[in-house]
């Protein structure tokens, strides 16, 4: 029997980290000879215009698109091995403070994490890793025998389909979706947000913020950027300082052992000569 749990559902763009996971990638992949200079800049390009106005399912499906044509042929393993090098450095210092604490506060009540993002799997899982979640729902491309990109997809993770995944891995785990909670920036996650019973909207598009409005669903402005790195260190930090203490008790404890030990051998001793 499957124990019912409640779990929390991010977004990953623009909710968790304030840029595109995948066009922030544009110039690691520039430097490894992936990309031309051309494309480059529209990546550029295509990033800021992210920041400033989003991007409304027109722009997602360009997006998509251009980067089925863009990966079509290369090798997934490689991709793989650049995204796990530089993942960090390419993310830091954009990921929102006030996402990995709302994170962090969902864990302590007993919620599972999950980021549900349009990014492709390679992109996002690696990242999420360091997030510490339970799970991860992305786009996932088609890869071939060979395994090279076939410029198709398997899964995309955008809309409705985003919502049906989250429904099928709530059955298979038992999370009760009545009482989760779901976090995303764009209209386009209307589905997702409308699948749990504790939606919250996250540095809202227009539209979705006249949705969240109309609907009285909470909505929260994150804008405290951090880096990663600080803050997995930071996490680290007591827990070392927790085994630390604990080990010097155990070095004390052993020690004093020894000195009472030697005490009491020394008052055996004195007491048959």
């Amino acid at each position: 029997m499957i124990v019912p749990m409640d779990a929390a559902f991010f977004d990953l763009d623009k909710t968790v980290i304030s840029r595109s996971s995948t066009l922030a990638l544009s110039r690691p992949l520039y430097r490894a000879g992936m990309v031309s200079r051309g494309q480059l800049l529209r990546g550029a390009y295509a990033q800021l215009v992210y920041l400033l106005v989003g991007a409304d399912e027109g722009k997602m499906e360009r997006l998509k698109e251009g980067m089925l044509q863009l990966t079509k042929g290369w090798d997934r393993t490689q991709v793989e091995r650049l995204v796990e090098d530089v993942i960090l450095d390419v993310i830091d210092p954009y990921v929102y403070a006030e996402a990995l604490d709302l994170m962090e506060l969902h864990r302590s009540e007993g919620r599972r994490i999950y980021i549900v993002s349009s990014s492709p799997e390679e992109v996002v899982r690696p990242l999420a890793r360091h997030f510490g979640v339970s799970g991860v729902i992305a786009t996932r491309a088609a890869v071939g025998a060979d395994g090279r990109y076939t410029g198709d997809l398997e899964f995309y993770a955008y809309g409705e389909g985003k919502a049906e995944a989250v429904r099928a891995v709530a059955k298979r785990t038992g999370i009760d979706l009545s009482r989760s909670f779901a976090y995303s920036d764009s209209a386009t996650d209307l589905p997702l947000l409308e699948a749990v019973g504790n939606p919250v909207a996250v540095n809202p598009d227009k539209e979705l913020r006249k949705a969240a409005e109309e609907h009285g669903w909470p909505i929260r402005d994150f804008h405290q950027p951090v880096r990663l790195r600080t803050r997995i260190a930071s996490a680290a930090g007591p827990r070392a300082s927790v085994a630390a203490a604990l080990a010097a008790a155990g070095i004390a404890a052993v020690l004093v052992w020894v000195v009472f030990r030697s005490r009491a051998a020394g008052r055996r001793v004195a007491a048959t000569s």
